[in-house]
């Protein structure tokens, strides 16, 4: 491999991505998803796909209510699902920041040390063909009779190379960081690999010892790999001092991360993270087996993440002590889901989920099943516990006065996209994208005054299976051009915190 070449294109990937490290940033960041997609086969279709969230990039910070709103079959609880692994991540990465990278060592931190040579091959093939699509796309621009149809679908396929450059370079350099340009790379693969199975070693046997199974032998593994741990982190930081120098270093140092790529994790890895990660379902029926009791139901998760070691008096007196805190009478203990009325219900999934102590959880639409007169409560409810346990919601609703009354920040939601992301009062204050519009002048009022004039969106939503062209949203929109028949929009900064995808942006 010709080492000036990779560095040189290292360096010029890395300038092309406006990725900024979460250790700079005011907020800390719990959650940084990038170019998500999550595609489900269609049955009996071959390579036929339901495109149900299609290259999703936003942050969640921590102790925030994160809004997600949109039409029913946007994409909103496949998206919700999809950041917790319910389903296999078909495309993207999906940053976790509430455990670190090392203190987990997962598997896929050794594959890429293993796989780097052929990583950085693949990124030098992927940047040259990213720079002749670049090329052709500059002489179709000078070319007098210009071919626009021509001219936009090279654009997006200038547009899909670059993000395929930033997914293979943000792979490798998240971890290595600007080791990716040590002249010994061989070196620098042996102390991560033999870094990372040591610590795989010892998570193990930790585990063991939570569960009082170690002997005396495992105590003894337990500090030899403490000690090989040690002594590769020293190795790891011996190699990235010979470098500190090297202003390509820096350059790309910047960019290694602490985050845990979910999308990455195998399924044991996975569930050491369930507890921290939790879900409120949207059916209050359905969610929950009828055949278990109460205390079974908020004991079921206890037990499987080892908070207690079996069924006793002091578990039942914690199920006790949680059932008050979501508004339930502890005496109930011992009934079974038909017993209760759809906000008792309800009550029972947030105690089942918040009873694990997680600290990121995602409310799938939990109160659109329940009676409007129900809804405030279980709202109050939810934003007491959040304040108490200091949580961190994604929150889920198609409903634009409920996303209103209880989060921080919103993102808009259409066909698998996110059209418009920004704080609260922002979005409600001065909308810019013409779907988000529509949305907020559908919301009923009762300000004789300002009645406000309804816009009505013609046509139905198109197919996530065959979505149209360009913007998708182009189908329905009141200003289309042909530019948005032809062109996707990206995601960009119309204003301070403020993002929307749109050609014609509402000012």
């Amino acid at each position: 491999m010709d080492h000036d070449k990779l560095i040189r294109t290292a360096i010029k990937t890395a300038l092309s991505i406006d990725y900024p490290a979460s250790q700079t940033e005011e907020k800390k960041v719990l959650l940084r998803v990038r170019n998500l997609k999550q595609y489900f086969p269609v049955k009996g279709k071959k390579n036929l796909f339901v495109r149900a969230n299609d290259g999703i990039s936003m942050d969640i910070y921590e102790g925030e209510t994160f809004g997600l709103v949109g039409e029913s079959g946007c994409g909103k609880s496949t998206f919700g699902r999809t950041i917790l692994q319910l389903y296999n991540q078909t495309h993207g990465k999906t940053l976790y920041y509430g455990r670190s990278l090392d203190s987990l060592a997962p598997k896929y931190l050794g594959n890429t040390v293993k796989r780097l040579p052929a990583l950085l091959d693949e990124l030098v093939k992927q940047n040259d063909k990213t720079e002749a699509l670049f090329e052709s796309i500059e002489i179709l621009k000078s070319e007098e009779t210009k071919n626009e149809k021509q001219l936009f679908s090279a654009m997006e396929d200038l547009a899909q190379s670059k993000k395929n450059c930033e997914d293979i370079f943000l792979a490798i350099v998240q971890v290595l960081g600007g080791l990716i340009i040590h002249k010994d790379l061989d070196a620098v693969r042996t102390s991560y690999t033999q870094y990372q199975q040591a610590v795989q070693k010892r998570n193990k046997l930790i585990l063991k010892k939570i569960n009082n199974k170690t002997n005396d032998k495992d105590e003894k593994d337990i500090a030899l790999l403490e000690k090989t741990i040690s002594e590769k982190h020293e190795e790891i930081e011996k190699l990235r001092i010979t470098m500190q120098d090297d202003i390509n270093f820096q350059t790309l140092d910047r960019f290694r991360d602490s985050g845990i790529d979910l999308s990455r994790l195998n399924y044991n890895e996975m569930r050491s993270l369930r507890k921290e990660m939790q879900i409120i379902f949207q059916d209050p029926y359905s969610s929950l087996n009828p055949r278990m009791t109460v205390g079974q139901i908020i004991g079921e998760g206890l037990l499987a993440q080892n908070f207690f070691t079996g069924t006793n008096e002091k578990m039942f007196e914690y199920i006790k002590k949680v059932m008050q805190d979501t508004g339930l009478a502890d005496y109930m203990i011992h009934r079974y889901p038909h017993q209760f009325s759809g906000g008792q219900r309800q009550r029972i999934g947030i105690a089942r989920s918040l009873a694990v102590y997680p600290k990121f959880v995602v409310c799938d639409e939990p109160v659109s099943a329940l009676d409007v007169s129900i809804q405030s409560q279980i709202l109050n409810l939810l934003s007491e516990l959040k304040e108490k346990d200091k949580l961190t919601f994604l929150f889920i609703s198609h409903d634009m006065s409920v996303i209103k009354y209880i989060c921080d920040r919103i993102g808009v939601m259409y066909l698998g996209n996110i059209v418009e992301l920004a704080a609260k009062e922002d979005m409600f204050k001065k909308p810019r994208h013409p779907y988000t519009e529509a949305l907020l002048k559908a919301i009923p009022t009762t300000d004789i005054d300002k009645p406000g004039e309804e816009i009505i969106l013609e046509g139905d939503i198109p197919s996530p299976i065959k979505p149209p062209s360009g913007c998708k949203f182009h189908t329905r929109c009141p200003y289309v051009s042909d530019i948005c028949k032809e062109l996707t929009p990206e995601l960009e900064e119309a204003a301070p915190g403020h993002f929307v995808a749109c050609h014609h942006k509402l000012s």
